[in-house]
Protein backbone atom coordinates (compact mmCIF):
# COMPACT_ATOMS: atom_id res chain seq x y z
CA UNK A 1 0.00 0.00 0.00
CA UNK A 2 1.26 3.36 -0.83
CA UNK A 3 2.15 5.93 1.56
CA UNK A 4 -0.41 9.21 1.42
CA UNK A 5 1.93 11.84 -0.29
CA UNK A 6 0.81 15.13 1.26
CA UNK A 7 -0.03 17.99 -1.36
CA UNK A 8 1.68 20.89 -0.96
CA UNK A 9 0.34 23.55 1.12
CA UNK A 10 -2.46 25.86 -0.94
CA UNK A 11 -2.92 29.07 0.98
CA UNK A 12 -6.23 30.15 -0.23
CA UNK A 13 -10.15 31.82 0.42
CA UNK A 14 -10.82 28.90 2.74
CA UNK A 15 -7.74 29.06 4.70
CA UNK A 16 -8.07 29.67 8.47
CA UNK A 17 -5.43 31.99 10.15
CA UNK A 18 -3.83 30.84 13.16
CA UNK A 19 -1.29 34.34 14.63
CA UNK A 20 1.63 33.96 16.42
CA UNK A 21 2.22 37.55 18.15
CA UNK A 22 5.32 38.37 19.92
CA UNK A 23 8.22 40.45 19.64
CA UNK A 24 11.12 39.90 18.25
CA UNK A 25 9.68 37.31 16.27
CA UNK A 26 12.93 35.56 14.89
CA UNK A 27 13.47 33.02 17.39
CA UNK A 28 9.71 31.75 16.36
CA UNK A 29 9.86 28.04 15.75
CA UNK A 30 6.13 27.17 15.95
CA UNK A 31 5.35 27.96 12.23
CA UNK A 32 8.20 25.98 11.30
CA UNK A 33 6.39 22.64 13.21
CA UNK A 34 2.30 23.61 12.88
CA UNK A 35 2.14 24.63 9.13
CA UNK A 36 4.14 21.28 7.77
CA UNK A 37 1.91 19.33 10.03
CA UNK A 38 -1.26 21.01 8.53
CA UNK A 39 -0.19 19.96 5.24
CA UNK A 40 0.46 16.44 6.13
CA UNK A 41 -3.02 15.81 7.59
CA UNK A 42 -4.81 18.63 4.62
CA UNK A 43 -5.51 20.76 7.11
CA UNK A 44 -6.39 24.49 5.45
CA UNK A 45 -4.64 26.89 7.95
CA UNK A 46 -1.50 28.81 7.99
CA UNK A 47 0.23 29.63 11.94
CA UNK A 48 1.24 33.27 10.55
CA UNK A 49 4.06 35.10 12.72
CA UNK A 50 3.25 38.54 13.70
CA UNK A 51 5.90 41.24 14.86
CA UNK A 52 4.00 43.56 17.56
CA UNK A 53 5.60 45.66 20.31
CA UNK A 54 4.45 46.06 23.57
CA UNK A 55 2.67 49.42 23.38
CA UNK A 56 0.43 47.91 20.03
CA UNK A 57 -0.28 44.63 21.53
CA UNK A 58 -3.95 45.35 22.55
CA UNK A 59 -4.83 46.93 19.37
CA UNK A 60 -3.43 44.03 17.38
CA UNK A 61 -5.30 41.80 19.74
CA UNK A 62 -8.31 43.20 18.87
CA UNK A 63 -7.72 43.73 15.10
CA UNK A 64 -6.50 40.13 15.06
CA UNK A 65 -9.84 38.48 16.44
CA UNK A 66 -11.82 41.01 14.28
CA UNK A 67 -10.88 39.03 10.96
CA UNK A 68 -13.31 36.70 10.18
CA UNK A 69 -11.26 33.53 9.38
CA UNK A 70 -8.70 33.62 12.77
CA UNK A 71 -9.27 30.35 14.48
CA UNK A 72 -7.08 31.92 17.22
CA UNK A 73 -3.63 33.11 18.37
CA UNK A 74 -0.61 31.80 19.75
CA UNK A 75 1.18 34.52 22.39
CA UNK A 76 4.39 34.73 22.77
CA UNK A 77 7.06 37.31 24.53
CA UNK A 78 6.53 39.73 25.40
CA UNK A 79 2.80 39.91 25.51
CA UNK A 80 1.79 35.88 28.16
CA UNK A 81 1.42 38.59 30.66
CA UNK A 82 -0.46 41.45 29.53
CA UNK A 83 -2.89 39.50 27.25
CA UNK A 84 -4.49 37.99 30.32
CA UNK A 85 -6.92 41.33 31.02
CA UNK A 86 -7.44 41.57 27.52
CA UNK A 87 -9.59 38.15 27.41
CA UNK A 88 -13.05 38.04 28.85
CA UNK A 89 -12.47 34.45 30.59
CA UNK A 90 -9.56 32.61 31.15
CA UNK A 91 -8.67 29.26 32.83
CA UNK A 92 -7.47 28.30 36.17
CA UNK A 93 -4.17 27.55 34.99
CA UNK A 94 -3.93 31.20 33.31
CA UNK A 95 -4.71 32.40 36.58
CA UNK A 96 -1.97 30.64 39.12
CA UNK A 97 0.30 31.68 36.32
CA UNK A 98 -0.85 35.24 35.49
CA UNK A 99 0.05 34.67 32.01
CA UNK A 100 -1.62 32.94 28.90
CA UNK A 101 -0.01 31.90 25.56
CA UNK A 102 -3.44 30.76 23.64
CA UNK A 103 -6.85 32.89 22.89
CA UNK A 104 -9.42 31.70 21.43
CA UNK A 105 -12.71 33.20 20.14
CA UNK A 106 -15.89 32.02 21.29
CA UNK A 107 -19.12 31.54 19.70
CA UNK A 108 -20.47 34.35 21.60
CA UNK A 109 -17.73 36.42 20.82
CA UNK A 110 -15.82 36.66 23.93
CA UNK A 111 -11.90 35.52 23.77
CA UNK A 112 -10.73 32.42 25.61
CA UNK A 113 -7.12 32.66 26.92
CA UNK A 114 -5.60 29.06 28.25
CA UNK A 115 -1.81 28.56 29.21
CA UNK A 116 0.09 25.69 28.03
CA UNK A 117 3.95 26.24 28.59
CA UNK A 118 3.89 24.75 32.13
CA UNK A 119 1.71 21.20 30.50
CA UNK A 120 4.08 20.95 27.65
CA UNK A 121 7.52 21.71 29.97
CA UNK A 122 6.71 19.16 32.43
CA UNK A 123 5.72 16.39 30.73
CA UNK A 124 8.73 16.28 28.45
CA UNK A 125 10.79 16.05 31.71
CA UNK A 126 8.15 13.49 32.92
CA UNK A 127 8.66 11.61 29.17
CA UNK A 128 12.72 11.81 30.09
CA UNK A 129 12.15 9.91 33.65
CA UNK A 130 12.46 12.74 35.83
CA UNK A 131 10.24 11.86 38.94
CA UNK A 132 8.74 15.30 39.99
CA UNK A 133 6.38 14.75 43.12
CA UNK A 134 8.41 15.47 46.13
CA UNK A 135 11.16 16.84 44.30
CA UNK A 136 13.12 20.03 44.77
CA UNK A 137 13.18 22.55 41.36
CA UNK A 138 14.57 25.91 41.07
CA UNK A 139 13.11 28.24 38.07
CA UNK A 140 15.42 31.72 37.38
CA UNK A 141 12.70 34.21 35.57
CA UNK A 142 8.66 34.55 37.15
CA UNK A 143 7.88 36.19 34.23
CA UNK A 144 5.25 34.62 31.45
CA UNK A 145 6.62 31.32 31.23
CA UNK A 146 8.05 30.56 34.29
CA UNK A 147 5.08 31.10 36.11
CA UNK A 148 3.49 28.65 34.05
CA UNK A 149 5.93 26.17 34.49
CA UNK A 150 6.21 26.96 38.57
CA UNK A 151 2.22 26.72 38.01
CA UNK A 152 2.88 23.22 36.25
CA UNK A 153 5.11 22.24 38.76
CA UNK A 154 3.29 22.30 41.23
CA UNK A 155 0.20 20.68 39.85
CA UNK A 156 2.76 17.83 39.43
CA UNK A 157 3.16 17.03 42.90
CA UNK A 158 7.10 19.32 43.50
CA UNK A 159 7.92 19.45 46.75
CA UNK A 160 9.97 22.37 47.13
CA UNK A 161 10.15 24.98 44.84
CA UNK A 162 12.72 28.08 44.68
CA UNK A 163 11.66 31.08 42.69
CA UNK A 164 14.45 33.95 41.72
CA UNK A 165 13.62 36.88 39.22
CA UNK A 166 15.87 40.28 38.68
CA UNK A 167 12.18 41.56 39.76
CA UNK A 168 12.17 40.24 43.16
CA UNK A 169 8.29 41.44 43.13
CA UNK A 170 7.71 39.28 40.41
CA UNK A 171 9.34 36.09 42.17
CA UNK A 172 7.05 37.61 45.70
CA UNK A 173 3.89 37.54 43.97
CA UNK A 174 4.15 34.18 41.93
CA UNK A 175 5.08 32.98 45.42
CA UNK A 176 1.68 34.44 46.58
CA UNK A 177 -0.13 32.65 43.99
CA UNK A 178 1.02 29.06 44.25
CA UNK A 179 0.50 29.66 48.20
CA UNK A 180 -3.06 30.14 47.68
CA UNK A 181 -3.64 27.33 44.84
CA UNK A 182 -0.68 24.73 46.50
CA UNK A 183 -0.49 25.45 49.97
CA UNK A 184 1.40 21.77 50.39
CA UNK A 185 4.55 23.13 47.96
CA UNK A 186 7.55 24.68 50.31
CA UNK A 187 7.94 28.07 47.99
CA UNK A 188 11.20 30.07 48.46
CA UNK A 189 12.59 32.90 46.97
CA UNK A 190 15.55 35.49 46.57
CA UNK A 191 18.42 32.88 45.59
CA UNK A 192 19.67 31.62 42.56
CA UNK A 193 21.88 29.19 43.87
CA UNK A 194 21.41 26.19 41.83
CA UNK A 195 23.39 23.71 44.24
CA UNK A 196 21.03 20.83 45.72
CA UNK A 197 17.93 20.84 43.35
CA UNK A 198 17.06 18.27 41.54
CA UNK A 199 15.39 20.46 38.63
CA UNK A 200 16.97 23.73 37.48
CA UNK A 201 14.69 25.86 34.97
CA UNK A 202 16.00 28.48 32.55
CA UNK A 203 12.52 30.22 32.38
CA UNK A 204 14.01 33.85 31.21
CA UNK A 205 15.33 35.27 27.88
CA UNK A 206 19.46 34.98 28.80
CA UNK A 207 20.75 32.58 25.65
CA UNK A 208 18.55 34.37 23.00
CA UNK A 209 21.62 36.27 22.27
CA UNK A 210 25.36 35.88 21.87
CA UNK A 211 27.29 37.01 25.23
CA UNK A 212 24.54 36.98 27.15
CA UNK A 213 25.32 35.44 31.18
CA UNK A 214 24.58 32.37 32.38
CA UNK A 215 21.41 32.31 34.16
CA UNK A 216 22.79 30.27 36.99
CA UNK A 217 26.63 29.59 38.59
CA UNK A 218 26.48 25.78 36.70
CA UNK A 219 29.67 24.89 38.62
CA UNK A 220 27.11 24.89 41.59
CA UNK A 221 25.15 22.25 39.44
CA UNK A 222 25.51 18.73 40.55
CA UNK A 223 25.86 16.24 37.50
CA UNK A 224 22.53 14.59 38.60
CA UNK A 225 20.38 18.08 39.06
CA UNK A 226 18.33 18.30 35.47
CA UNK A 227 18.86 21.41 33.37
CA UNK A 228 16.43 22.46 31.32
CA UNK A 229 15.39 25.50 28.86
CA UNK A 230 12.80 27.64 27.36
CA UNK A 231 14.87 29.47 25.09
CA UNK A 232 14.41 28.22 21.53
CA UNK A 233 16.72 30.43 19.34
CA UNK A 234 19.58 27.32 19.50
CA UNK A 235 18.62 23.96 20.22
CA UNK A 236 21.90 23.71 22.71
CA UNK A 237 22.09 27.34 24.72
CA UNK A 238 25.00 28.43 26.44
CA UNK A 239 23.45 27.04 29.78
CA UNK A 240 22.46 23.75 28.14
CA UNK A 241 26.29 23.19 26.99
CA UNK A 242 27.63 24.15 29.82
CA UNK A 243 25.29 21.78 32.52
CA UNK A 244 25.90 19.03 29.84
CA UNK A 245 29.53 19.82 30.42
CA UNK A 246 28.85 18.61 34.28
CA UNK A 247 27.26 15.68 33.00
CA UNK A 248 24.08 17.61 33.47
CA UNK A 249 21.17 15.77 31.99
CA UNK A 250 19.33 18.17 29.40
CA UNK A 251 15.93 19.69 28.46
CA UNK A 252 16.24 22.00 25.14
CA UNK A 253 13.15 24.46 24.49
CA UNK A 254 11.55 22.95 21.59
CA UNK A 255 10.68 20.00 23.70
CA UNK A 256 8.23 22.37 25.45
CA UNK A 257 6.89 22.94 22.36
CA UNK A 258 6.42 19.80 21.12
CA UNK A 259 4.94 18.41 23.96
CA UNK A 260 2.35 21.32 23.69
CA UNK A 261 1.54 21.92 20.94
CA UNK A 262 -0.94 18.27 20.53
CA UNK A 263 -3.18 20.00 23.37
CA UNK A 264 -2.70 23.35 21.45
CA UNK A 265 -4.51 21.89 18.44
CA UNK A 266 -6.85 20.32 20.57
CA UNK A 267 -7.74 23.93 22.61
CA UNK A 268 -8.32 25.63 18.57
CA UNK A 269 -10.57 22.25 17.38
CA UNK A 270 -7.88 20.98 14.96
CA UNK A 271 -7.13 17.30 14.97
CA UNK A 272 -4.27 16.26 17.60
CA UNK A 273 -1.48 14.51 17.28
CA UNK A 274 1.42 13.01 19.21
CA UNK A 275 4.83 15.11 19.77
CA UNK A 276 6.73 11.84 17.43
CA UNK A 277 4.60 12.50 14.48
CA UNK A 278 5.02 16.54 14.70
CA UNK A 279 9.00 15.88 14.94
CA UNK A 280 8.57 13.99 11.67
CA UNK A 281 7.30 16.71 9.58
CA UNK A 282 8.88 19.56 11.39
CA UNK A 283 11.42 21.65 9.44
CA UNK A 284 12.96 23.24 12.19
CA UNK A 285 15.92 26.26 11.22
CA UNK A 286 17.75 27.76 13.49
Amino acid sequence: MNARVPRPMLINGHTELVAHIGWPTHSFKAPMIYNPYFESVGVNAVVVPMGCRPENFAAVLRGVFALENVRGALITMPHKVSVVELCDEVTPTVKVAGSCNAVKRLPDGRLLGDMFDGAGFVRGLQRKGLQLRGARALVVGSGGVGSAIAASLAAAGIGTLALFDLQPDMADALAARLATHYPAVRVSTGSRDPAGFDLVVNATPLGMNAGDPLPVDVTRLDPKTFAAEVVMKAEMTAFLLAARARGCPVQVGTDMLFEMIPAYLEFFGFPTTTPETLRSVARLEY
